[in-house]
């Protein structure tokens, strides 16, 4: 079967779930971030939070699945070994300057809230969760068939917090 022929193959078996026949990617992987962005919101408000924020660790895509109560799991998981590779490039790209962003973060955040700054703690962990929805909406976009992705300046300006 050629790599085409694979993929359209694919597309077929994940018709009607939750899983995008454009990629064979699903979004419920971003709740992953999703959760760690509802963590840095709080930390401003109640800095003991970054506690919870540094045990946060980056998933992989199937690790992710395995760990959920998603209904397709299982179908998820195997579907990725399929996504083209114009798709898993960009959408690995992003997930990792994710990552990224979470790891500085989480140092930066926690060395602000030593000095007790209070001021530029709201700014930064604003500053942190804004670039990282920025990166989730590339990655919902990617998940969807988008060719979109960020322009190396903006991916600069966005891991420069």
């Amino acid at each position: 079967m050629t790599d085409e022929a694979d993929f359209a193959a694919w597309q077929k078996k994940v018709e009607g779930t939750n899983i995008s026949s454009a990629t064979l990617l699903a979004t419920d992987y971003l709740n992953h971030f999703n959760e760690i962005v509802m963590l840095l919101e709080m930390v401003p408000d109640m800095p003991d939070m970054i506690e919870d924020c540094k045990e946060w660790a980056p998933k992989s895509y199937q690790d992710h699945f395995r760990d959920s109560a998603f209904s397709d799991k299982e179908l998820a998981i195997e579907a990725y070994d399929h996504v083209p590779s114009r798709f898993r490039d960009p959408f690995e790209e992003t997930i990792n300057h994710l990552n990224t962003i979470v790891g500085h973060a989480n140092t930066q955040l926690d060395a602000i809230i030593a000095e007790g700054n209070e001021e530029l703690l709201r700014e930064t962990a604003n500053a942190v969760t804004k670039s990282l929805q920025r990166f989730m909406d590339v990655a919902s976009g990617i998940i969807h068939g988008s060719a979109k992705t960020m322009s190396q300046d903006e991916i600069d300006a966005a891991l420069d917090l």
